[in-house]
């Protein structure tokens, strides 16, 4: 999955600025959750598109040609593709009343790494928590059917103030071919916690909280090369919105924390993905 360090929301990190400068908790409207689903169909049918087309597969395939051996060849040498996305509906902007949107794309490459250890990483949520640490403070594998899975993560991330969420994912995988396939990663839950650690630790009602996350989605794309394997994740996050006042000083904080988080993130995945077997395998679901 997408993304923490391994799938850790961008929403969790735009207002960390804010929270530090005092600002009140928010609540999900209902009008927000609903322009952000219309954003997220939007989305999620123009990547299955993509996806029909293995000679499309990942987004450095849409580059022209130039430019896309320039890239590759980056990429290949341990540089991360970063870009910033933006949905529109008949080439105009789809408005999200309350809320922002934060819609990012990277591409990384893990060398001589194959796709059934790559595969075997991701699914293997039991151990996501050592996998990417500190920002994964917990991972379950709550149940399985076949390549469908129900997960629990509690996220952590600390800037200026201190941000704790419980979440749970449903991830879904998909083969396309033996050398590409794709998994859809969303938040069906996510509350932030309160005093995480303390006694009186307690989770914040869902959509009531310091609005640093409302929604997530992580589509993930992975293709197996002769040396490789190529990663791509795209991120997609609702937050609260910003107010006016605030946006000169959030807005280059926002656009620098992708390129860390990102990065970070697929650097964590070499290494776990270095550190298993050829064969990886998927530990059963734990029971209580």
């Amino acid at each position: 999955m997408a993304c923490y360090r391994s799938a850790l929301p961008l929403g969790l990190f735009t207002f960390a600025l804010l929270a530090g400068a005092g600002v009140k908790a928010s609540e999900l409207k209902p009008r927000t959750a609903k322009a952000f689903e219309h954003y997220e169909e939007l989305t999620e049918a123009r990547v299955k598109s993509e996806l029909a087309n293995p000679e499309q597969f990942l987004f450095l395939d849409s580059l022209p040609e130039e430019q896309r051996k320039e890239q590759i060849a980056r990429v290949k040498s341990g540089q991360i593709y970063i870009q910033a996305l933006s949905t529109k509906e008949n080439d105009k902007k789809v408005e999200i009343p309350d809320g922002l949107v934060h819609h990012w794309i990277a591409v990384g490459f893990l060398p001589k790494a194959r796709l059934d250890q790559v595969i075997g990483v991701a699914q293997d949520f039991n151990h996501h928590a050592d996998y990417f640490k500190p920002d994964v403070q917990r991972s379950q594998l709550l149940s399985r059917d076949g390549r469908h899975f129900h997960v629990y993560f509690r996220f952590y991330r600390k800037t200026i103030v201190t941000a704790v969420y419980n979440t749970e994912f449903d991830v879904d995988f998909t083969s396309v071919n033996p050398t590409h396939q794709y998994s859809f990663a969303k938040a069906v839950r996510i509350a932030e916690v309160k005093n995480p650690g303390q006694k009186d630790e307690r989770e914040e009602p869902v959509g009531k909280d310091r609005g640093f996350l409302w929604r997530l989605d992580l589509y993930t794309r992975y293709v197996e090369v002769d040396d490789g394997v190529f990663v791509q994740i795209e991120f997609l996050a609702l937050s609260r919105s910003v107010p006016a006042i605030f946006a000169w000083l959030v807005n280059p904080y926002v656009k620098s924390v992708p390129r860390e988080y990102l990065t970070n993130y697929i650097k964590q995945l070499n290494k776990a993905v270095n550190a298993t077997p050829t064969e990886a395998t998927v530990p059963a679901p734990t029971k209580e």
